[in-house]
């Protein structure tokens, strides 16, 4: 299990890589809301989303071999990776499914890593990056199910703890389950912790409904970043004691949320990173009176032009978040 010692060490150990990523408050006429609602705005990360906590946490806490680091990634991880790798001078070889978003393979380019396209899902993909890394001996680099990348992701939780003392609630997204296993492990039963996924996503969700991580079929604009098809053993196991909610957004209403963050806010999230926003924004999560309620923007490695009002506006409102 991964304890809150565990995340102070990787907080000292990946301070000098990354950065302190702000929190804001809503209101203002857009957002009149019935108490105080915190976005923490991870993704103005290095790299654009959260995923280097746990990456630069993995690569500093075992040593590196002259082959450098492999894993597989749907795109974000794979750039947190790649980066990291740069940073640390080491060589890294990135597997990517076919769905993985052209963008952020430039951006993988860009950063010198080694990318091979294998297979049509992150499954595939990650099977091939394993059967790489038994062959070359690199360092395998887990995007989840791993003790180092999920302390790693816990950073953040730990980082909102010291900027918002007190809050009672956090949303945050689930793909493979690493950054909710983090939170869950530094916050434990101090805050609620609530899942949100797509519902075409919805590792998490059914894991719940079997009392153990169960495959899922993933799709929908959102399964770059969030299309696991099972949350990870580890991060099941650190959320099944703490975690008891899950939410299931529409790809709709993640679409409207990405709209509003920018329209109002100039946050520019890719759905992924909208995706907790989406719960609220929606009413999908039905907050109580007064409750603190704060939400990780996840990421923000979105193609710009994409970010345009391309949804049915009877699914959400922006009145729905002045009620």
């Amino acid at each position: 299990m991964i304890t809150g010692d565990d995340i102070r060490i990787a907080a000292r150990r990946i301070s000098p890589y990354i950065r302190t990523t702000p929190v804001i408050r809503l209101d203002g006429p857009w957002f009149d809301t019935p108490a105080d609602t915190y976005l923490k705005l991870e993704s103005l990360q290095v790299t654009g989303s959260f995923k280097p906590r746990g990456a630069f946490n993995r690569l500093l806490s075992a040593p590196i071999p002259p082959a450098g680091v492999i894993t597989a990634s749907g795109g974000n991880h794979g750039v947190a990776v790649a980066y990291a790798a740069q940073r640390l001078g080491t060589r890294a070889e990135i597997y990517v499914p076919s769905v993985a978003p052209a963008f952020k393979c430039e951006i993988l380019a860009g950063l010198g890593a080694h990318m091979v396209v294998a297979g049509d899902t992150y499954v595939e993909a990650l099977a091939a990056s394993e059967a790489r890394a038994a062959v070359s001996g690199a360092l395998a680099v887990h995007a989840f199910d791993d003790g180092a990348t999920v302390a790693g992701q816990g950073t953040l939780a730990r980082e909102l703890d010291m900027q918002l003392p007190g809050i009672d609630t956090l949303l945050v997204a689930v793909g493979g389950g690493g950054l909710i296993a983090g939170a869950a492990a530094w916050f434990q039963s101090r805050v609620k912790i609530v899942a949100v996924e797509p519902e075409r996503c919805p590792t998490f969700n059914r894991a719940l409904q079997a009392g153990n991580p169960v495959d899922v079929a993933t799709g929908g604009i959102a399964a770059d970043a969030l299309g696991c098809r099972r949350i990870g053993a580890l991060p099941f196991s650190i959320l099944q004691p703490v975690v008891r909610e899950s939410v299931l957004v529409t790809d709709a209403q993640i679409r409207e949320a990405q709209w509003i963050l920018w329209e109002s806010l100039r946050i520019i999230a890719e759905p992924g990173g909208a995706t907790a926003f989406a719960a609220l924004a929606s009413g999908a999560y039905r907050r109580s009176a007064g409750e603190r309620v704060a939400l990780v923007i996840c990421g923000g490695n979105a193609d710009p032009a994409s970010v345009a009002r391309q949804v049915d506006t009877g699914d959400m409102t922006l009145a729905q978040l002045r009620r």
